[in-house]
């Protein structure tokens, strides 16, 4: 989406996670950490999402992925390494296949019932009014709450009624458009 949204020209490489290619030799040499995705550019690699969108807003002009007050981009990227660093038991009881792959799970466990309750705690405190966005324009920590709001919503399970509005607007956000389509399965 970094990509999409800074209007870069580039080339994907995918990567067969079932199978493991993310450990094969060839991939860990790019990629330090053996995770995906790995940004390559002029010959550094880097791995980690949000450490690749960082990257990719201090070095391309263009649309900004960040917000530009000091405190609301700190903000945003404590919401992006809380959603990567906690709600474990909602991730493993709402993992990815459910928001791409369209699969429904059983009733969360009472651990991951309190995950749920603590992002949506959350949601709700930073997304006062029914907001639209996180700050006063779009960032790429929207993108990350909405695709950990849609574990929840995609599944069936109980989520109010303005952060599903708001996870659905997220969704329809151009440069997220363009990612899902070229994530999905054929692409």
């Amino acid at each position: 989406m970094a990509l999409h949204e800074k209007a870069l020209p580039f080339d994907i490489q995918p990567v067969d996670l079932g199978a493991k290619a993310q450990h094969d030799p060839d991939y860990a040499a790019k990629s330090l950490t053996h995770r995906v995705p790995t940004l390559i550019h002029d010959g550094f690699a880097l791995s980690e999402s949000s450490a690749i969108a960082e990257y990719v807003d201090e070095v391309f002009p263009g649309t900004a992925l960040y917000p530009a007050d000091t405190q609301n981009r700190a903000r945003a990227r404590q919401i992006q390494a809380w959603i990567r660093s906690d709600l474990t038991p909602l991730k493993q009881e709402r993992p990815t296949e459910v928001v791409f792959a369209g699969e429904t799970w059983p009733p969360l466990s009472p651990e991951a019932q309190r995950a749920a309750e603590k992002l949506i705690s959350a949601a709700e405190f930073l997304l006062p009014d029914n907001a639209k966005t996180l700050f006063e324009q779009w960032s790429i920590a929207d993108v990350d709450l909405a695709v950990t709001l849609n574990r929840l919503i995609f599944n069936g399970d109980p989520v109010p009624n303005h952060l599903v509005t708001y996870a659905n607007e997220q969704w329809q956000h151009p440069s997220v458009q363009l990612w899902l389509k070229q994530s999905s399965p054929g692409n």
